[in-house]
C-alpha cells in the first residue's frame, strides 16, 4: 500500500496538483504544499471516524458506490483544461464537511498560515483533492475486498503511515495524543507543527519531506 507521500508523487499526483493549480492560480508547489499538508488531516480524520460503526459502515458504503475507485479512470477530463468539472468540487464540499465538521475553517486557515495562501484558494484546493483522495481508498478497498472496520482502519493506517511498523503505530498512538478525542487538534498538530502538540511537528512533516 503506498503512502501519502508516494501518492503525490506518482502521475495521479502530479495530475491532481496541476489540475489544482490551474483552477486556483496557485503555483504548483504552493498547491503540492497544501495536498501534502492537508492529505493527512483528512485521512486521519476519516481513520478516526471509521473507529466507530456508524462512521465505518458509512464510509464503507461510500466507498462501495459513489467512490468506488472510477473517478481515478478519467482524470484527465475531469482535472485538465485550467477548469477542473463542477461535480467534482460540489462532492469534495460535502465530503469536507462530513469528514471535518466544524473543525473545517480551523483546518483551512491553519493550512494557509503555513502555505502562505488565502483560506479560499485553500479550500478550493482541499475541495479537488478530496473525491480524488477517496477514489484512492476506494480503489484499494475493492482490490482488497475491504468490507469491515478494521481492514478499513488498516488500509488508511498504511497510506498515513506509509512507514516502518513501528514508526507507523507510533503515529497512530499520537493521533489523538491529548485523549480529548479530537483527532484534528493532534493530526494538525503532528502535521502543521502546532506549539501545543510541541515537537511532534516533524515527525509527519517528515514523511513529506519537509
Amino acid at each position: 500500500m503506498a503512502g501519502l507521500l508516494d501518492l503525490l508523487n506518482s502521475d495521479l499526483g502530479k495530475q491532481l496538483i496541476s489540475g489544482a493549480s490551474a483552477q486556483t492560480g496557485a503555483s504548483e508547489s504552493k498547491t503540492a504544499d497544501v495536498l501534502s499538508m492537508a492529505l493527512p488531516v483528512l485521512l486521519g480524520a476519516m481513520k478516526k471516524n471509521a473507529q466507530t460503526q456508524e462512521g465505518a459502515s458509512g464510509l464503507l458504503g461510500a466507498l462501495s458506490n459513489k467512490h468506488d475507485g472510477s473517478i481515478l479512470d478519467n482524470l484527465g477530463s475531469l482535472l485538465g483544461g485550467g477548469s477542473v468539472d463542477q461535480n467534482v468540487i460540489s462532492d469534495g464540499a460535502g465530503i469536507l464537511s462530513h469528514v471535518l465538521g466544524g473543525k473545517q475553517p480551523v483546518v483551512e486557515n491553519t493550512l494557509s498560515q503555513k502555505s502562505g495562501l488565502d483560506a479560499g484558494t485553500v479550500a478550493q484546493i482541499l475541495k479537488i483533492a478530496a473525491p480524488i483522495l477517496l477514489g484512492v481508498i476506494g480503489k484499494e478497498t475493492k482490490q482488497n475486498n475491504v468490507n469491515d472496520s478494521s481492514a478499513l482502519s488498516g488500509i488508511l493506517g498504511s497510506m498515513l503511515g506509509g512507514q516502518p511498523k513501528g514508526n507507523q503505530s507510533l503515529i497512530e498512538s499520537l493521533i489523538d495524543a491529548d485523549g480529548d478525542g479530537s483527532v484534528l487538534d493532534d493530526v494538525a498538530g503532528m502535521v502543521l507543527g502546532s506549539n501545543k502538540k510541541g515537537g511532534l511537528g516533524g515527525m509527519l512533516g517528515g514523511l513529506f519531506g519537509k
